[in-house]
């Protein structure tokens, strides 16, 4: 066992991984520094499965590898704590978290073709996984590495572990991906838009397995994406992000039933519906992620939001719980309609 696994205490507190107050700049010379990620706070559960959404440029992405310890260490300042299992992360060594990532926390990432070596089999690249972090032999480590393949639904694993990445199908390498992260058994998985550039099939059938095999495990699973559709069927929470912050988090059913956030209500409304009548056009969120305000100023949205108003452009929102709908928090000065809010209220 490694030396970093004393640093874990034992696995019976309630949140696996605990982010508070993260912050991400990015510092150019002679250029405007640009803040990534601003003031993200959220939890997970051991066995919960989260979702993370927004648009690119939300900030998603750099959330994700801000908890794997990814960012480089020059022209950039990450600020807050990263607790997993009672750890913060940012004081381990670049040596201790190699050690976690991989066995404890595994990653996703979107792009199987960028994030496979081209010129390494995928046996190989498998079963360096299993080497490393399990200390298996290199006979063990193939044999367990077809194992993976099959577990994930690849077809012919043994020939397929003398291929390279360019001979397998974009959905073939999603999985292969997915057969590495769970190589370890980690106990929180972040997938970062797993389901990109797939066709629809694939898509529901790698959400299938990975809704599977979290189940199966009990592994902690974060999903970053920017279709709410992805998360409705797999995520227990959803947190939406917009320019670095998070804008609103619920549970997931009175999130889709009912949003209060004009994004969330946004993004929810662009979703193309199966019952609408032929011919009924789309209904885009206005303007583009790149008009925005800077939270210093006001409300970051503002530029896009149809409920705007003078107070909006003033000061920013904070992210505060709404009353009455327990677990809901929402960062808006002038939320969407609720029915629930309408109902009176017991004495």
């Amino acid at each position: 066992m490694s030396a970093v696994a004393n640093l874990l205490p034992s696995r019976g507190r309630a949140a696996l991984l605990e982010v508070t107050d993260l912050e991400v700049v990015f510092r150019r010379r002679g250029r405007r520094d640009v803040r990534a990620v601003d003031g993200v706070s959220f939890s997970v559960d051991a066995g919960e499965t989260v979702g993370i959404v927004g648009e690119s440029g939300s900030g998603k992405s750099i959330t994700s590898l801000a908890v794997m310890g990814l960012l480089p260490d020059r022209g950039c300042d990450v600020s807050g704590s990263i607790r997993f299992d009672g750890t913060d992360l940012r004081t381990l060594s670049n040596d201790q978290m190699r050690d976690i990532r991989g066995r404890d926390i595994a990653m996703v990432f979107q792009d199987p073709m960028s994030s496979l070596n081209p010129v390494v089999t995928i046996g190989k690249q498998v079963a360096e996984v299993l080497e490393r972090h399990r200390g298996m032999s290199k006979d063990r480590a193939r044999t367990e590495a077809a194992g993976l393949l099959d577990q994930v639904g690849i077809p012919d694993p043994d020939r397929r572990l003398s291929e390279y990445p360019h001979q397998l199908s974009g959905g073939m390498r999603q999985r292969a991906l997915i057969a590495m992260a769970l190589a370890c058994r980690p106990r929180l998985l972040i997938a970062d838009e797993p389901t990109t550039a797939l066709d629809v099939t694939i898509q529901a059938q790698i959400l299938e397995l990975l809704k599977q095999l979290v189940a199966e495990a009990g592994t902690a699973l974060i999903m970053i994406t920017h279709d709410l559709g992805v998360v409705a069927g797999l995520c227990d929470r959803v947190h939406v992000m917009y320019s670095g912050r998070i804008v609103e988090a619920a549970d997931r059913h009175p999130l889709f039933a009912e949003p209060r956030h004009p994004y969330t209500g946004g993004l929810l409304a662009s979703i193309p519906r199966l019952d609408s009548a032929r011919g009924t056009p789309l209904t885009p969120i206005p303007g583009s992620p790149t008009d925005t305000l800077p939270w210093a100023r006001g409300c970051a949205f503002a530029p896009r939001c149809p409920n705007v108003q003078d107070d909006c452009l003033r000061s920013a929102p904070e992210l505060r719980p709404l009353p009455v709908q327990g677990g809901r928090e929402l960062r808006c000065y002038h939320p969407l309609p609720s029915l629930l809010l309408a109902e009176p209220v017991a004495p």
